[in-house]
């Protein structure tokens, strides 16, 4: 079975960041992130605390 080449696609800098940055600059990123969602979580919690 002869198989389609599969059409490259194009890198985008979210992609770039992943597979060039250092690790360091990785964590830092994951880091900020999970800081941000957690942040948001406790915003989430307090309004519905208020709300009952």
């Amino acid at each position: 079975m002869l198989m389609a080449k599969k059409e490259k696609v194009k890198s985008t800098p979210f992609s770039d960041f992943f597979r060039y940055a250092k690790s360091a600059e990785k964590r830092k990123f994951f880091d900020r992130i999970a800081r941000e969602a957690i942040k948001e979580q406790q915003q989430m919690l307090e309004k519905a605390e208020k709300m009952s």
